[in-house]
Parts: structure tokens; C-alpha cells; sequence
């Protein structure tokens, strides 16, 4: 499926433009996947990233979880998913162009995060109780 390839292709390194896709529904607000991507900015200006790409680096620092296959089975797009969230660093026009190309769907506004958000999953992913 479309998803699955470009599964492959993020945790390959191999995405043109490179972005990171993660499982919108396990995203509540904005605010913690800024915080992703703050530390995978950091760990890049250190050299000490722990995946192939700062944007992979993103899916496993929201993921929360040490293993990074499972970070990115978890907290990224599977064969299963209907609501992504793309993320790119220092994007242009054109490279937003192409993401959107990639992915066939509707863009919506980042605010409507929390309403879609799946509550449920959230909670058992992160142990909340």
C-alpha cells in the first residue's frame, strides 16, 4: 500500500524530500511533537543522532520508547493508517508541494488535533492511567 512503501522509504533514509510521518491519532496537540523535534534537532547539532535521519530522529522522540523499530511501528504511518502527520525541517514551497503529492489525501488544519485525537490509544501507549 502507500503507506507501507513509504514506511520503507523513511526508515531506509531514502525519502525525497525526507519527512517524517507519524500516527496523527496518538497526536493530542502540537506541543509534544515540537518537542520531537527540538531534540532531534539537537541530537543532530551534536552528532549523536539515533536514527539514519533527524526526521526518523522525530518519530522515535515522540514514540517515548527505546526501540527504535518499534518507535517507528508505533508512533509511525502503518498499512492501517487513515490520519497522518507530516513533518518536515526548514521545508520550501516546492518540497510541501511534493509531500502533499505523496500523500493522497485532504489536508486539514493542525488545530483539529485534538478532536481527532484518539484518547484510548493515547492513554495505553504512554501508560497513562
Amino acid at each position: 500500500t502507500l503507506f507501507r512503501s513509504l514506511l520503507d522509504s523513511m526508515q531506509a533514509g531514502t525519502l525525497e524530500p525526507e519527512v517524517a510521518f507519524l500516527n496523527a491519532s496518538l497526536i493530542p496537540d502540537v506541543f509534544p511533537v515540537l518537542a520531537a523535534a527540538h531534540k532531534a534537532l539537537l541530537s543532530k547539532s551534536r552528532d549523536s543522532l539515533t536514527t539514519r535521519t533527524p526526521h526518523s530522529e522525530l518519530v522515535y522522540n515522540y514514540s517515548g520508547s527505546k526501540h527504535i523499530t518499534e518507535s517507528l511501528k508505533r508512533c509511525g504511518i502503518s498499512d492501517s493508517s487513515t490520519y497522518i502527520l507530516a513533518a518536515r525541517f526548514n521545508a520550501s514551497p516546492e518540497e510541501m508541494k511534493a509531500i502533499g503529492e505523496m500523500v493522497k489525501g485532504k489536508e486539514i488544519n493542525l488545530e483539529e488535533l485534538a478532536d481527532r485525537a484518539n484518547q484510548a490509544q493515547i492513554q495505553k501507549h504512554y501508560k497513562i492511567s
